[in-house]
């Protein structure tokens, strides 16, 4: 059955990158808490607790409603994501309040976004061959990296001319209609639909007996297994020096070149980022997942360990640019690592298992080098702790088996 229109993969890949850059709301959360200082005075505490309530819900919701996109399918999985996710920007303007802005926007759409990040990468992959998994989740995360290039001058436009509970309210509608649209056309391909792929009739033989090799485990059976905290720790560490710069971006460019323009950065880092997400996954296809894990952690490692000496905006900017890059990359190498242990049939809850790594590492390395700051008013440490934790990565990826026709092995 591999006469499907040769149009749908593409129409469901670009419905993902789409649905994946309107969740990205959440990487424009410093534009958003400086209203909520400036305008509403509150406290950098309470503007920012909406934030960590995220990056909590997020991977929680990940693991819980993986399930149900593995069981009911994307349309449904999607739909009710937007729900969650629009109402809860929605209530956010209406009801906004320290406390009630931790309910509507870090618990409510926080569940929004995790769920639909859940459920864009599997269909979307299923419409592929085995042997671009690793192009088409690096496409479809892309949307949340690129995110904040679209995000921004929105959200600073509709700040200044409605205020911020307007603004909440807007880009909630928005979000509700156009989710909710595109949720639709988010299907699993048809029983027994085969791929195109390219290359001869062998090869592509070759590459269904490699494909079908991949048991499909469960959440049981994964806990069991050593790859996947070895895959947790990874994503944990590898992820908390990304979310570390993310979060401080603008502060780093004011203490250490004394500029005021840290916007720009967090501009720089939202293209690299995106960069690094559709180039990460294309390489992995072609030099393995691992052999590219060790490429980032390496050149993320070095990257950490210079960050003290950029003391002009150039070398600020060449530091911020491989951060995106390196984080980029990651996003879209460990969904494809996940499928290539584990299969596909559960991809939607074993990713949402193995994303509490990256939930846990958003929490650790923004409140790292906050920590450090407050005690020596410069973040000098926090690089030197995250170079260390980025080789403690890159020697868990020797514990792997060696690596051969780009699949992984446990």
């Amino acid at each position: 059955m591999r006469e499907t229109s040769r149009i749908k993969p593409w129409i469901v890949l670009v419905t993902s990158f789409l649905i994946n850059l309107i969740i990205g709301i959440l990487y424009i959360w410093s534009i958003i808490s400086k209203a909520l200082v400036n305008d509403l005075n509150w406290t950098s505490k309470q503007a920012s607790l909406p934030y960590t309530f995220v990056t909590v819900t997020f991977v929680i919701a990940m693991a819980i409603f993986g399930k149900l996109q593995d069981t009911k399918g994307p349309r449904i999985t999607a739909t009710i994501a937007s729900i969650m996710m629009g109402c809860g920007i929605i209530l956010s303007g209406i009801f906004i309040s320290p406390v009630m802005l931790v309910i509507t926007f870090g618990i409510i759409a926080g569940a929004g976004i995790g769920t639909a990040n859940v459920a864009t990468v599997p269909p979307a992959v299923k419409w592929f061959p085995p042997e671009k998994k690793g192009m088409v989740t690096g496409l479809s995360v892309a949307g949340i990296g690129i995110s904040a290039v679209v995000y921004s001058p929105i959200c600073n436009a509709l700040l200044k001319s409605v205020g911020i509970e307007k603004t909440f309210i807007y880009l909630g509608i928005a979000a509700l209609v156009l989710m909710v649209l595109l949720s639709q056309l988010l299907t699993n391909p048809p029983a027994g639909y085969v791929p195109r792929s390219r290359g001869t009739e062998k090869k592509r033989e070759q590459k269904s007996a490699v494909s079908a090799s991949v048991k499909d485990l469960g959440i049981k059976e994964v806990l069991k297994t050593a790859a996947f905290y070895k895959l947790w720790v990874m994503f944990a560490f590898s992820g908390s020096a990304g979310l570390m710069v993310i979060a401080h971006a603008a502060k780093i460019a004011q203490v250490q070149v004394s500029w005021e323009g840290g916007f720009y950065m967090v501009i720089l880092l939202a293209v690299f980022n995106a960069a690094g997400r559709i180039l990460g996954g294309t390489v992995s296809d072609k030099i393995g997942r691992m052999n590219l894990l060790r490429i980032i952690f390496v050149l993320q490692a070095i990257n950490m360990l210079l960050f003290s000496l950029h003391s002009s905006i150039p070398m600020l900017a060449v530091g911020i640019a491989v951060t995106g890059l390196c984080y980029g990359a990651g996003f879209s190498v460990f969904p494809a690592i996940t499928i290539d242990l584990y299969g596909m049939k559960n991809f939607g809850a074993n990713y949402g298992l193995i994303m509490t790594g990256w939930g846990f590492g958003g929490v650790i390395g923004p409140m790292l080098a906050a920590a450090v700051f407050d005690a020596n008013k410069n973040y000098y440490l926090a690089y030197i702790i995250s170079c260390a934790l980025l080789v403690i990565s890159l020697l868990i990826t020797f514990t792997f088996s060696k690596l051969k026709n780009k699949k992984t092995d446990q």
